[in-house]
């Protein structure tokens, strides 16, 4: 992600925002600047780059493999990107799998204890052929496929796939969730149901 500005103008410019949610590969100290000047609750899923993390955690929320609720919206997330190169913030498609399946499972839970679904998916990399890479570093997750035809979430933000040519599809409804590459920032506005 590119800064995205200097703190006057942050303040300025998104002084309305209720929260910022990051999909990864973001230094920890720039969030942290961010959510500073802001005066705003961070939600994050770590990235493929994000090793650093584990010393120097942003502060926030990671949403990796919980639920979450804020503002009357409920978030849901999964870090990572394709194994490509075996860093320890990457998946193979089975190991996603067995995460996207024991995400499910709770927010099955989740749905029939409170009568609530998932707003907002958050994840590093896209689904397999939704807005992910032609090369396999940034080829995207199957699993996130299934993930939103079984738990119907009404957003899936993800990052990982750059998309500097603003002519690049950054959009795209699946089944009954909208999917959207937050990359390099987006400003979202999504009431509860």
């Amino acid at each position: 992600m590119q800064p995205l500005e200097n703190a006057a103008n942050l303040r300025r410019r998104y002084h309305d925002i209720d929260a910022l949610v990051s999909c990864g590969d973001m230094p920890a100290a720039y969030l942290d600047f961010i959510a500073t000047i802001l005066g705003k609750p961070l939600l994050y899923v770590r990235g493929n780059h994000d090793e650093m993390y584990d010393q120097t955690p942003p502060g926030g929320t990671d949403l990796h493999n919980r639920i979450y609720e804020f503002n009357g919206l409920t978030f849901a997330g999964l870090e990572g990107s394709i194994d490509y190169n075996n860093g320890s913030i990457q998946y193979t498609q089975t190991e996603m799998h067995l995460l996207a399946l024991k995400l499910a499972v709770k927010i099955r839970y989740y749905r029939m204890t409170t009568g609530r679904g998932i707003d907002i998916f958050v994840v590093h990399s896209p689904a397999r052929d939704i807005h992910d890479g032609e090369d396999f570093p940034h080829r995207g997750f199957d699993a996130f496929l299934r993930f939103m035809k079984w738990t119907k979430p009404r957003y899936m933000l993800h990052g990982h796939v750059h998309t500097w040519d603003r002519r690049k599809t950054v959009r795209t409804e699946y089944h009954q969730t909208c999917i959207l590459n937050i990359n390099p920032y987006t400003v979202l506005e999504i009431d509860p149901l």
